[in-house]
Parts: C-alpha cells; sequence; structure tokens
C-alpha cells in the first residue's frame, strides 16, 4: 500500500485516513486502487475482530473529487482506456459498499465528485457543519455516472434528479434532509464525539446481527417483492436459530447482558 493511505487498528475498529491534504485527498488511480485493496482485505475478517471502519480524511477536507492530473492524464485516453479507468472507481466503491462491518465517513470541508460517492457507500456519514458537498462533475462536462447507482440507492431519484445535472454545491443541512449525511456536527471535536458514540453503540449489539443487518439492505436493495419476502423470513430464521441469536433473546428474558457486553 502507498503513502496516499494511512490504515490504522484500535481494537476492533479500523480507521482509514486519505493522506493526500496538498491536493484536498483528490481521488487518482492510485488512491483508489489502494482503498479498494483495503476493504476488499475485510471481507474474510470474522464479526468480532472487525466492527466498524471509520473512514476520514487528513486536512481541510475530507475528498475534493477527482485529482487535477488525473484528470488530465484521461484527455489523451481511448473510449476502452476511459471505461478501464472508470471501473477501477466502479469497483473500489464496490468493495466498500460490500465492506461486511459498518462503514463511518467522517466528513469536514468538501466532499465533492467521487468523494460524494464516499459518502453514498458509507453506512454512517457525520459531517461539519461548514461542510461543502456536490456532484460538480457537469461543471467539467462530464457524468457523476460510476457513482449514480451508489447516490440513487442513498438519495432516490428525486433529488439525484435536482442535483446531478446543475452540478451545484450544497450545505450540510441539504446534505441532511436529503439523507446522505447522518448527524451535523457544530465543528471537528463535535464531529469526532458523534462518531465515537456511533461506533459505541455499534458495540452494545451483536456482532453478527450487525453485519446481518447491513448485508441485509444490500440484498433487498434490487430484489422483487416475492423475492424479498423469501430472504427476509430466512435471514431471521438464520439470525434467531444461531448461537447469537440464541444468547441475545435468553440474555433479554433472563434480565442480563448478552455475552457480547459482558
Amino acid at each position: 500500500m502507498s503513502d496516499l493511505l494511512r490504515l490504522e487498528r484500535d481494537g476492533d475498529v479500523v480507521e482509514i485516513t486519505l493522506t493526500r491534504p496538498e491536493v484536498r485527498n483528490a481521488l487518482n488511480a492510485e488512491l483508489i486502487g489502494d482503498l479498494g485493496a483495503a476493504f476488499r482485505a475485510f471481507a474474510d475478517e470474522p464479526p468480532e475482530t472487525l466492527r466498524a471502519v471509520v473512514l476520514r480524511g487528513e486536512g481541510a477536507a475530507f475528498c475534493a473529487g477527482a485529482d487535477v492530473a488525473w484528470m488530465r492524464a484521461a484527455l489523451v485516453l481511448d473510449r476502452a482506456a476511459n471505461e478501464s479507468d472508470a471501473r477501477g472507481l466502479a469497483e473500489m466503491l464496490d468493495a466498500v459498499d460490500a465492506c461486511p462491518a459498518p462503514v463511518v465517513a467522517r466528513v469536514q470541508g468538501a466532499a465533492l465528485g467521487g468523494g460524494m460517492g464516499l459518502c453514498a457507500v458509507s453506512d454512517m456519514v457525520v459531517a461539519t457543519a461548514d461542510a461543502v458537498f456536490g456532484f460538480t462533475e457537469t461543471k467539467l462536462g462530464i457524468l457523476p455516472a460510476v457513482i449514480a447507482p451508489f447516490v440513487l440507492a442513498k438519495i432516490g431519484e428525486t433529488h439525484a434528479r435536482a442535483l446531478f445535472p446543475s452540478g451545484e454545491r450544497f450545505g450540510a443541512d441539504r446534505a441532511k434532509a436529503i439523507g446522505l449525511v447522518h448527524v451535523i456536527a457544530l465543528d471537528e471535536q463535535e464531529a469526532d464525539a458523534a462518531l465515537a458514540a456511533y461506533v459505541a453503540e455499534l458495540h452494545t449489539a451483536g456482532p453478527t446481527a450487525v453485519r446481518a443487518a447491513k448485508s441485509l439492505i444490500r440484498e433487498l436493495r434490487d430484489a422483487a417483492p416475492e423475492v424479498a419476502r423469501g430472504l427476509t423470513v430466512r435471514r431471521i430464521a438464520e439470525q434467531r436459530t444461531g448461537p447469537e441469536g440464541q444468547e441475545g433473546l435468553a440474555a433479554f428474558l433472563e434480565r442480563r447482558r448478552p455475552a457480547w457486553r459482558a
């Protein structure tokens, strides 16, 4: 892994920091590759050893979109090379989206373009009150195409139709109103406190239940109603009859803490 990314572990919580503050943590092919590799590595981590992943950007901005040098290089790429380039971004976003543990994005400064994609694939987004957001691709004559499936799942078609074409920038209040942001903090210290509080809440829930709940949402995303019904019935039965479900229900009935909170 390059020096564009810093990965730190504190027990069962991993913090991933984009470390390109000099370009406001803008994405390039190398950083995209590193992010994808980091999140794909979490796929085999047991629920007990990985409870949450925190995603943040070093310096004044979370992620200000695409790197200028990377965009300049794309000018000379043919269509096939452009498709390959874009596929790397899509695969990285899918890796974050598919991370078995909840992903919490901690946003300050700017989240633009690809940074919006990172917000969309995060399960929880905490932003400072002065953060600025935007699907700014159309301002450059291009499209928020690769991030679109993830953004639509997050904010819905109505907000995407209002924001994609204009490429306008907007504040944290609007980002929260459309469902992109969940918590607005007055400053970075308050943002860190909100992030810590959410991670603490995750630790009160069963490790396998947390993952199963997140996975279920992804599975139901495009499922037809009859498929969804069968899937939910199977998933709850699996969890109830598994060791964690049995322990959780027994602890509730016996008025004691479950084993994962002991």
